[in-house]
């Protein structure tokens, strides 16, 4: 890549403290890149404050405003070529969009289960830790994932686990796994930003020695 920080363009529904811990590392000077541009799908959220904050510019994109699911894909996508944004990272985002071609595979995506267990649609945030609990699950987690044009349905990039108690609430479980999606997200962006993904068909190829037998 002729840059040496990858741009994001970073899209969100909600609290943005997906955005928060990406910003985070990118301070730190744990993650080589930058913040690009914010997209939110709803007006008087905190990620938006959070971008603004952070001097990223940051756009309210409603999809009630828009006739069609192609029209608000169409000004999503404007937005993030305007912005020249190398990785998409979705964050906490709720709205579906259309990925065109050209974002195939420059698409990413944090689900607060292990896939494809307690994906698709309808399955986010506390809906995904209240199915874990009322199904006895032992082990939960999050994993990074490609988007495509379907919920949940791309390839695995990563994933990390945490274990489930029987005396668990939602919100406990969902803090115990939040702790790891502040490690898996930005790890995940690393692993693109030095192109070490490769991906066949369904899987992702890990180019790393950290993620191969010893």
């Amino acid at each position: 890549m002729a840059r040496n920080k990858l741009r994001l363009g970073v899209l969100l529904s909600g609290g943005g403290r997906t955005l928060e811990n990406i910003i985070e590392h990118i301070r730190a000077g744990t993650l080589a890149a930058e913040v690009a541009v914010v997209i939110a799908s709803r007006p008087g959220i905190r990620g938006i404050e959070i971008g603004k904050a952070a001097g990223v510019p940051t756009h309210l994109v409603r999809p009630k405003e828009y006739p069609t699911v192609e029209a608000y894909s169409d000004a999503m996508v404007r937005l993030l070529d305007e912005a020249r944004v190398d990785l998409v990272c979705l964050a906490g985002f709720l709205s579906y969009w259309i990925i065109p071609e050209r974002y195939a595979g420059r698409v990413i995506n944090i689900h607060p289960a292990l896939l494809p267990a307690f994906g698709g649609k309808g399955m986010y945030g506390h809906h995904v830790h209240e199915a874990v609990l009322a199904r006895g699950c032992k082990v939960s987690g999050c994993t990074v994932h490609f988007v495509s044009n379907e919920y949940d349905e791309g390839p695995i990039i990563l994933q990390r686990a945490v274990p489930v108690y029987a005396e668990d609430t939602p919100d406990e479980l969902a803090a115990r796994v939040f702790q790891e999606e502040c490690i898996a997200y930005p790890e995940a962006i690393r692993l693109f930003a030095e192109g070490r993904l490769r991906v066949e068909g369904r899987v992702v190829h890990v180019d790393d020695p950290k993620y191969k037998k010893q």
